[in-house]
């Protein structure tokens, strides 16, 4: 691709794009013109999630409790609006994906359309996500009244539409939140609006989901009944789901197992976790609300449980994160995955430096929500009986073996037992007759422990694990043997098994074969060493864990093709970036064609150069490329990348590269990625055409 440098370029929708830097940014609604308006474009397609929500078990529509947490911090579209990531020093960030069920992004635009990092984190982990359908005041009002209080045509295109956002972004389904009085026409016509809603988005997206909030009461007054009742049952029933209004008390939940009848997991009870108002808890006494929910059958849906970053020490966040979440794990039931492969380095989509495989790539911190891994069970997990051994799991961002951050593990193994185990994730995976699995660990200090993964397997029948025959038990714990030496058809996927890896990492692979077997759970065991017959402290760092389908990592990648270059926007560098030779900085879109399915992101690199020559007179072409950044669509911004400007006798040269990173977590041969060239040329100064 060839372009001529020019320093007044094309504008680009202030909507889609920040207007000072053009990175792409997630974005919403303030009207009904602008949601009646819309129609997919090209721009679009960088906040679109890269695919949805994972198999988790139980399934969303069983009739166990569920817990729906709502997102509401500071107005929303902060650092998370900016989709290929910022540089934050200490963000928000959750983690505890495995607690909840549904997540809700909202914010008091009309319609609140979910920053895709949000979506693509949640998908990851199973959850359903929601954006926010809202109305208040008087403004509110008018726009109620202008789409209910008429015929069905009017009702029907904004359902249509938000149907289709949904679709089109690739997220579940809608909160619906009126809190502005209602004429009697538009009052009539909301359960007809919401069953329609309902209706389509069932029929356009897999496991979609609307819900009501408890605020408008069949007569359209704005009246918060704080249960479900005789004032507001028309609403749910024309719906998936209700939304408590939040100063109920237990007789509340007591007088609505009437109303909730068989539907008791559709009403999701509200708990304030700012404790704003006349309620039960709230803050670090959440629990209390939660024990009176599930003590009734109760879903439960936690609004603004960021209140441990916005009103606590930043400093602390990530202890006071864990404690909040750590007093209402009894009332949170724990999901498990349910898909092969399953490959995680704990990465929170967040650092103070990135790191690729022990070496680091990039200093300073980070933040992208799209880059979170699957998050284990935070747990601490103290042995019974009279023993001392326990063991307990934390983030961390002090070291990392593959992106920001890594689990650390810390526990004692006391004097009369010979290990303690923990289990970091809960499965339910029809297993493969061959899966290969792979840990990736550090041990902190001179300990001499011997850390190990372990499994459970479990099927009503048998389950045969290698030459060993389960019979008449519901589960079997089993813990493999490391691999020596990986099948040399399989190095592409890890050649770097019981090897010491940069940074004092180590990494063991496993070969399991089963037959009929169901993975259950998946553990990580610390062992005493032999001889040792002392009280055993340790500190473990956890950088990767893989179980991947053998047949999988034999079957060919697609290449990535036809990669374009558009949105070509140059400056002249600042004055700090100016230097010999002159450079510019330059920003555009790639673009190319590749199957998402079976990849994790996209790393996007660059080979900058000038008549062949690299910029700065180091050694030009692809040998040393250096990382932008990482894509999770088909596309991606570049953004004031310093390139050297072309002299007068030649063009200039910038080369990019798409790598795919595949969720088996192998490394893809640089001759497989996409790539493409950008000549540039400066303006003739002579007149000439």
């Amino acid at each position: 691709f060839h372009d001529v440098v020019s320093f007044t370029p094309d504008p680009l929708p202030g909507r889609y794009y920040d207007k000072d830097t053009t990175k792409p940014v997630s974005f919403y609604f303030s009207s009904l013109e602008e949601l009646l308006a819309w129609t997919p474009g090209m721009e679009d397609s960088f906040n679109v999630a890269l695919e949805p929500s994972e198999c988790r078990q139980p399934p969303l529509s069983s009739e166990r409790p569920r817990t729906l947490l709502c997102h509401d911090m500071m107005g929303g579209y902060l650092d998370d609006k900016f989709i290929q990531g910022a540089a934050v020093h200490n963000p928000y960030c959750f983690y505890h994906w495995q607690s909840i069920d549904i997540f809700v992004y909202f914010s008091h635009h009309t319609v609140t359309i979910p920053p895709v990092g949000w979506t693509n984190a949640a998908h990851r982990h199973g959850v359903c996500v929601l954006g926010t359908f809202i109305t208040e005041w008087k403004e509110g009002g008018r726009l109620c009244e202008a789409f209910l209080a008429g015929d069905e045509r009017s009702y029907q295109a904004v359902a249509d539409q938000l149907v289709l956002i949904a679709q089109f972004f690739r997220f579940d389904g809608w909160l619906i939140n009126i809190e502005n009085s209602l004429s009697l026409a538009a009052v009539g016509n909301m359960p007809h609006f919401l069953r329609y809603l309902t209706a389509r988005l069932h029929e356009q997206v897999p496991r979609g989901l609307v819900l009501w909030y408890d605020s408008v009461v069949s007569s359209g007054q704005l009246k918060w009944q704080d249960e479900l009742n005789q004032h507001n049952r028309v609403f749910f029933d024309s719906c998936d789901g209700f939304f408590t209004n939040y100063n109920w008390r237990e007789e509340h939940l007591e007088r609505m197992l009437g109303q909730a009848g068989q539907r008791r997991a559709d009403v999701y009870v509200g708990v304030d976790v700012f404790a704003r108002g006349k309620v039960v808890g709230g803050q670090f006494d959440t629990y209390k609300s939660l024990e009176l929910i599930r003590k009734h059958g109760f879903s439960a849906a936690l609004f603004a449980p960021g209140w441990v970053y916005e009103c606590l020490e930043k400093k602390d966040f990530f202890q006071n994160q864990d404690k909040f979440w750590a007093l209402l794990e009894r009332y949170l039931p724990t999901h498990s995955i349910c898909s092969l492969p399953f490959v995680t380095s704990f990465c929170l989509g967040m650092g103070t430096r990135r790191v690729r495989y022990g070496q680091e790539e990039a200093e300073g911190p980070w933040y992208h929500p799209s880059a979170q891994e699957i998050q284990p069970l935070f747990a601490e997990h103290r042995l019974e009986g009279a023993g001392r051994g326990w063991v307990k799991t934390h983030c961390c961002l002090a070291d990392a073996w593959n992106g920001g951050s890594s689990l650390l593990v810390r526990g004692l193994i006391p004097r009369e037992q010979d290990h303690v185990a923990v289990r970091l994730f809960s499965l339910q995976v029809p297993v493969p007759p061959q899966i290969f699995l792979s840990l990736v660990y550090k041990l902190e200090g001179a300990s001499n422990v011997g850390v190990a993964l372990e499994l459970t397997t479990g099927d009503a029948g048998s389950c045969h694990v290698g030459s060993i025959s389960t019979l008449n038990e519901t589960s079997s714990r089993h813990s493999p043997r490391p691999l020596r030496v990986p099948p040399t058809k399989l190095a592409r996927w890890v050649h770097r098994c019981s090897q010491q890896l940069r940074g004092g990492w180590v990494q063991r692979c496993y070969k399991v074969n089963l037959r009929d077997c169901l993975l259950r759970d998946l553990f990580v065991s610390f062992a005493r060493p032999p001889g040792s017959r002392e009280e055993e402290s340790f500190v473990c760092r956890l950088g990767e864990v893989q179980v991947v389908d053998a047949k999988s990592l034999l079957a060919p990648l697609p290449r990535v093709q036809a990669v374009t270059v558009s949105h070509v926007r140059w400056q002249r560098a600042t004055p700090e970036e100016e230097g010999s030779p002159a450079r510019l900085r330059l920003g555009c879109t790639l673009h190319w064609s590749y199957l998402l399915s079976p990849i994790r992101c996209f790393r996007i690199h660059c080979c900058v150069g000038t008549g062949g020559g690299a910029l700065g007179g180091g050694p030009s072409g692809p040998e040393q490329p250096a990382l932008l950044g990482l894509a999770f669509v088909n596309q991606y911004r570049i953004v004031d990348l310093v390139v050297a400007a072309a002299g007068p006798s030649g063009d200039g040269r910038v080369e990019f590269l798409v790598e795919p990173v595949p969720k088996e977590g192998f490394l893809v041969p640089r001759a497989e990625w996409g790539r493409a060239a950008l000549l540039y040329s400066m303006p003739r100064t002579d007149g000439a055409l």
